[in-house]
């Protein structure tokens, strides 16, 4: 039986050294299930329907006035080596002060007020891996590739909040009132997607992706008269991704 011990204890500390350096090239013991990533990034809405035409027109709001933060987070279940289903949770806003450009109060000063957009989408995606995004080798390591380009496409639903707030004028006794203008809906959103993941080590990576999407939603009784709000939209962003 000390023979036996003394084979085993030596199989393990000659073991042990080999697996530090397997782990030291970085695997996972089989491919991963999913995985999380959290982005950061920039929001560029299209802003082109009549509601946001009649605030560039009326103040002193530029193209870019709608640009803003963009914030996201994606759960991604993998359903083969290429290919993922991922659920995913976004939120971007803009707030701009303006004035009037034609009009100004009884005391010549500027009419002011701010004009904000909220937008947040919840979707289900499916992402196509254009490469391996790893490797086996043996029946249970499995070794990430360092990069791995993808395309994608989803849908989902998007709710929004457009507010004006400050103050305005009456075009027909041309009198400066403070008041509140507000709209927040829900409406349907598709969206297309291209990015890579670098990967840093075999738990952790980079995400960089590129989005388009596609979105109008009614409007509130506010803005009475007016077409949809369109939501549509690029977005660019940087993740951390963290497989599991």
């Amino acid at each position: 039986m000390q023979s036996i011990g003394r084979v085993a204890l030596l199989v393990a500390l000659t073991a042990a050294p080999a697996a530090a350096q397997e782990v030291g090239r970085g695997f996972l013991f089989g491919r991963p299930e999913g995985s999380i990533t959290f982005r950061g990034g920039f929001a560029h809405p299209f802003a082109s329907s009549d509601v946001f035409s009649d605030a560039r027109r009326q103040l002193t709001l530029g193209r870019g006035a709608f640009n803003g933060l963009a914030l996201g987070a994606d759960v991604a279940f993998s359903l083969r080596n290429d290919l993922d289903l991922t659920l995913g949770l976004d939120w971007s806003g803009s707030s701009s002060r303006s004035e009037f450009r034609d009009y100004v109060d009884n005391k010549e000063l500027p009419i002011e007020q701010t004009t904000s957009l909220v937008r947040v989408p919840l979707t289900a995606s499916l992402k196509w891996y254009l490469a391996p995004r790893g490797r086996s080798v043996g029946r249970y390591a499995w070794i990430p590739a360092k990069y791995a380009p993808y395309l994608g496409a989803g849908a989902g639903l998007m709710w929004y909040s457009f507010q004006q707030k400050g103050d305005f004028v009456d075009f027909k006794t041309l009198n400066v009132f403070a008041t509140e203008f507000g709209s927040q809906q829900w409406g349907a959103t598709a969206h297309a997607l291209a990015g890579f993941e670098y990967s840093i080590n075999q738990r952790m990576g980079i995400s960089t992706e590129g989005r388009y999407v596609w979105s109008r939603a009614g409007l509130g009784s506010d803005f009475s008269g007016f077409q949809p709000i369109d939501l549509s939209g690029f977005t660019t962003s940087v993740g951390l991704l963290i497989r599991f």
